[in-house]
């Protein structure tokens, strides 16, 4: 049924991942392969074992290991088949120990390979950072912790306790006590017992034993009494090559899903850099009548879906996504007419003087404009522009809203993101200006570009890392929204700071934007126009979302049946 269901599994959200968790799953329940009655069964191997570590001790190669508890029925998570038997892994194992405890000096070159979780990875050890110590220092560390091609090396602290991987380094080498060391036994393979601690029974069972206060470990004690299923040694052999075969598959699944992500981005850049390319609002239309033929296809994951808004909000920007009127009063006079109303709020007091805007020069129209449009900077905009406080508000569970980078996306306000001050810190951080509805406020720090408009009956302070825009009358608050929110903008904007390191802008950036301005009435009817296609991409969006949950419902539900493949 799983065989038959690997497309489903390929394309459901982290359907792959949990196909090989099924595949472990399954081979440590022994239903992956077929048993074999003519298998010495693993009583037998059990006693070979005890006998093998009997011989090490008398030979002074090993310490006498601590009798450990008889496994009681309630311990064992699962039945196995018959043949099988439950093994602590401190019987089965030769030995279990882990690197130093005293984090000696270590250099860039050195005698010996100094390795610690960071060099342990699924796929091997990796040596590209690994440091060095002198040869005294890993003769000490040695004669405890002698790691050699075969044994498992597992990460025992930290973050990424659980990963694992089987050495196949010959040379020696010495570790810090991040990493444990298992020396399988004669009747365990390596290769049997890494695969069933990577199964989700045993990294579960062991994640739940993780204790400590800064740094959370897995302790050799627990080690030495989890439980391990051990089945007769040729069946180890079968079922690690059949997990080989499987694991190689979900590799091929993954690829090939990658490989599908890869050329479903390109394409949608190419029809997307089509619409764009779009020079009047008829050419627009016959590209759209092409592009929307592939919709099925472009619009099966929400990234698509995120390109075909922004995608929108440029065609709003260039006045290709509603026609022009040429009874519409042009953007030229709405210009003036703003400098009027910033004029006469100078001279009532009521706003400061701004300082002269620069010309706007040919490199900074991006694109040639319709008939009746200008291009403005957003000084010129603005009854004001401000700045957030330069510093960190105290914070409280609950009194008046402060408005920060976390607290809005997509033009929305998020309940479970917003913080609050008390009224003492709300009026300090309002002494410049009191946002009121209608204001924009803009993140210029982090998610730069997310920006909302207060909504009506919000009073707020600004938080860190956002500008406040409070627009003239004369001007349609939505739209600049639009205009600020393009890509073409937002890239023009932080083209400014390349190579600066984390993304900002600041407010000297922003009073010299340029946006394109439409006349007043044909911004009207672009919001409307971008909003009800905005409502249709969140619909998409929604019904996307909701397939894909589905997709993984089923995925799990293939997953969680655990039938032999």
């Amino acid at each position: 049924m799983l065989l038959s269901s690997l497309d489903l599994l390929a394309k459901a959200p982290g359907g792959v991942t949990r196909l090989r968790e099924l595949i472990l799953t399954l081979a440590v329940q022994g239903k992956l392969v077929p048993q074999d009655g003519a298998d010495e069964p693993a009583s037998v191997l059990l006693q070979k074992i005890r006998a093998e570590k009997d011989w090490l001790i008398a030979e002074g190669k090993i310490k006498r290991d601590k009798p450990l508890a008889e496994i009681a029925e309630e311990e064992k998570p699962f039945e196995i088949p018959q043949g099988w038997e439950w093994v602590r892994l401190g019987f089965a194992a030769k030995k279990i120990t882990d690197g130093t405890h005293h984090s000696p000096a270590s250099f860039s070159t050195g005698d010996f390979k100094y390795l610690s979780a960071k060099n342990i990875k699924t796929w091997g050890i990796d040596l590209s950072d690994v440091t060095y110590i002198p040869a005294a220092v890993h003769e000490e560390i040695y004669t405890r912790c002698d790691p050699e091609v075969g044994d498992i090396l597992f990460i025992k602290d930290g973050a990424t306790t659980g990963i694992l991987t089987i050495n196949t380094l010959a040379e020696p080498f010495s570790l810090l006590s991040s990493v444990g060391v298992i020396k399988a036994s004669c009747g365990l393979t390596s290769e049997w017992l890494a695969r069933v601690m990577r199964s989700p029974y045993f990294y579960g069972a062991m994640r739940a034993e993780m204790t400590g206060v800064a740094i959370t470990r897995v302790t050799l004690s627990k080690l030495n009494v989890a439980l391990v299923p051990l089945p007769p040694l040729a069946e180890q052999s079968r079922i690690v090559t059949r997990v080989e075969e499987l694991m190689r598959l979900c590799d091929a699944l993954e690829a090939k899903g990658r490989l599908e992500a890869m050329q479903h981005t390109q394409l949608v850049k190419t029809l997307q850099g089509t619409l764009t390319a779009s020079a009047t609002p008829e050419k627009l239309a016959d590209n759209w009548q092409r592009v929307a033929q592939h919709f099925d296809l472009l619009l099966d994951r929400p990234e698509a879906i995120d390109a075909l808004e922004q995608t929108l909000l440029q065609l709003a920007v260039r006045g290709l996504l509603v026609p022009q009127d040429p009874t519409d009063e042009p953007a030229s006079t709405l210009l003036v007419r703003i400098r009027t109303e910033k004029d006469r709020l100078i001279a009532e007091g009521k706003i400061k003087r701004d300082k002269p805007v620069p010309p706007i020069t040919n490199e900074e129209r991006p694109f040639e404009l319709p008939v009746g449009w200008e291009w403005g900077r957003l000084e010129q905009l603005s009854i004001a522009i401000v700045d957030c406080p330069h510093s960190t508000p105290r914070f409280v569970e609950s009194g008046r809203l402060c408005l920060d980078t976390n607290s809005f996306k997509r033009g929305v306000l998020l309940p479970h993101k917003l913080r609050f001050v008390d009224d003492a810190t709300f009026v300090e951080r309002n002494i410049r200006l009191t946002p009121q509805p209608g204001d924009l406020v803009f993140a210029r720090e982090g998610s730069v570009g997310e920006s909302i408009l207060i909504p009506d009956g919000v009073e707020a302070c600004l938080g860190q890392r956002v500008m406040l825009f409070r627009f003239s009358s004369q001007v349609s608050k939505e739209f600049v929204r639009l205009a600020i929110s393009s890509r073409s903008f937002l890239d023009s904007l932080l083209a400014m700071h390349k190579g600066i390191g984390a993304k900002h802008v600041n407010v000297g950036d922003m009073r010299n934007a340029v946006i394109p301005l439409p006349p007043l009435t044909e911004q009207s009817r672009i919001v409307t126009r971008v909003n009800a296609l905005r409502r249709l991409c969140a619909d998409l969006r929604q019904r996307l979302m909701s397939s894909q949950v589905t997709q993984s419902h089923l995925a799990r539900a293939l997953v969680e049946s655990s039938n032999p493949l």
